[in-house]
């Protein structure tokens, strides 16, 4: 049994798992899955790419929100189902989004979901275009109808991810302000509403970094898990480099009743883009982290994350040696464990 509790959380016994590779010899306790990538090009007629994607278990096996590449340019979301995790069935048709009226509401672009039950209903975030880049958030209790909600912020603003249970009496939703173009700079912000509706309590959570990893940019990525140490994180940072940027993935923990206090923050990346199909590709050098699947029984996790804007991959871990080395290698500034109001 692990020392450090996952909560709140169902046992998931089929969770999608591959022992670590006895010549494995990084230090971080994370590693790739051996058949990287889970999904390739051309996937579905009229999908290129499939990368940046959210899974969830759903119904004894698993379901995810897929952002597919069309081959027209343009981004959208589609659904899938798998029995393990690993093999995917996708729909070759896009998520048909309504009003509340159950009249269509297709965003003109969907990419970069995140998927979160929270209570009795599962929630999506994507960024869209509202007017500029902002995020769309819609919601289902049976995956076939899914209701657009009303846009929590105004543009520009992307990453967006709902925790799964309230804090404090209020719903709580990460995101990243940014700009209107390839964002070069970006923090980690924390919103608080008491309906899903109107966003508010705005706080400030993590600047990007002096490492060198993370030192343009940092966004938040699969949704925050519950702990017995606090809000486990994992986000992607982003780095400049001569070629362009290059997106690796860390962690962090959060405070359990503040998170918008940052307790760990691992000084190191977790992955970074060493593979072909994370460095080869539409957009080269590229992993991005956008969902978990975890088990309270075993301590194990498994990450989805998209490589290269072209392939969707997977990493594994154990709760207990990945909380021993963030904390190992925890370099947390004042402005990270401050409240985040000024």
């Amino acid at each position: 049994m692990s020392k450090v509790k996952i909560l709140n959380c169902p046992s998931l016994p089929n969770i999608p798992w591959q022992d670590r590779p006895s010549d494995d010899h990084r230090d971080a306790p994370v590693w790739r899955y051996s058949e990287n990538p889970i999904i390739g090009r051309n996937p579905i007629p009229g999908v290129a790419r499939v990368f940046n994607s959210a899974a969830a278990p759903y119904e004894g096996g698993f379901i995810a929100l897929f952002r597919g590449e069309r081959t027209n340019g343009i981004p959208m979301i589609y659904l899938g189902k798998s029995k393990d995790g690993i093999h995917w069935d996708i729909d070759p048709e896009m998520v048909p989004f309504t009003d509340e009226n159950g009249q269509p509401l297709m965003p003109r672009y969907a990419y970069d979901p995140r998927l979160v039950k929270v209570e009795d209903a599962w929630y999506a975030m994507w960024c869209q275009d509202n007017y500029g880049a902002a995020i769309g958030m819609a919601r289902t209790t049976d995956f076939k109808t899914f209701t657009r909600l009303e846009n929590p912020f105004i543009p520009f603003n992307r990453n967006a991810v709902l925790f799964p249970r309230k804090v404090n009496g209020r719903y709580q939703l990460l995101s990243r302000p940014s700009d209107s173009g390839h964002t070069p700079f970006g923090d980690i912000w924390l919103s608080q509403s008491p309906d899903m509706k109107f966003w508010g309590m705005h706080r400030h959570v993590m600047s990007s970094g002096s490492k060198w990893w993370e030192s343009v940019k940092i966004g938040s990525g699969a949704a925050p898990i519950e702990t017995s140490e606090g809000w486990l994180l994992f986000y992607h940072g982003a780095s400049s480099t001569c070629s362009g940027f290059v997106y690796s993935f860390g962690a962090a923990i959060l405070d359990i009743d503040e998170p918008s206090k940052v307790k760990y923050r691992c000084e190191n990346f977790l992955i970074t883009p060493e593979e072909w199909y994370e460095e080869k590709g539409f957009v080269p050098s590229v992993c991005f982290p956008c969902a978990t699947l975890q088990d309270p029984d075993t301590g194990r996790i498994a990450i989805y994350y998209g490589a290269a804007d072209t392939y969707l991959a997977m990493a594994f871990t154990e709760i207990d040696p990945l909380v021993d080395y963030i904390k190992a290698h925890s370099d947390v500034t004042d402005t990270d464990a401050e409240v985040g109001i000024r």
